[in-house]
């Protein structure tokens, strides 16, 4: 009997306004120095949190609710903690995953300096190679409050393959 494959594709997305505290921006696990921090109870990571509810919709396991908080009432607040739970669900799922595009609205900072190092950055988290990695950034026009630059938005679609 042959193995069959076959694709599957999950869209996910989050927001964090900015906040006034002494706090690092990461963003898909990079620090940008000198800009505010996200208003999270995490360490805000809006990028990694998009791309955890993308795998959430793959296995249909929420990790950004309940096990989240679990993991911060611990003291936990790296979102790559977060991830690692979904890559677990992934696995238990045998799903591997071969494609993520992020893209992210947000007036600052300004994305484009650094998206090689989040692409490594990304690509390394998720086990998949850099060139898996897509990652664009808009202003939209600042017709949003992200855009205005009151905090980020990102929507992530990732892609995986199932045995």
């Amino acid at each position: 009997m042959s193995e069959f494959k076959y694709t599957l594709s999950a869209i996910g997305q989050d927001s964090h306004r900015f906040t006034s505290e002494d706090k690092p921006l990461i963003l898909g696990g990079v620090v940008f120095e000198g800009c505010d921090g996200m208003l999270a109870n995490s360490d805000g990571d809006v990028v990694l949190h998009a791309i955890t509810n993308a795998i959430s919709g793959l296995t249909a396991q929420n990790i950004l609710g309940a096990p989240a908080d679990e993991l911060c009432k611990k003291g936990i607040t790296d979102s790559t903690a977060y991830l690692n739970l979904a890559l677990e669900g992934l696995k238990e799922k045998k799903m591997k995953l071969v494609h993520a595009s992020v893209s992210i609205e947000c007036k600052k900072p300004k994305i484009s300096p650094r998206v090689s190092q989040m692409r490594e950055s990304i690509g390394r988290l998720l086990g998949i190679s850099t060139e898996e990695v897509g990652i664009t950034a808009t202003t939209g026009e600042e017709l949003t409050a992200f855009g205005r630059g009151e905090g980020i938005a990102v929507i992530c679609i990732v892609t995986a393959i199932k045995e």
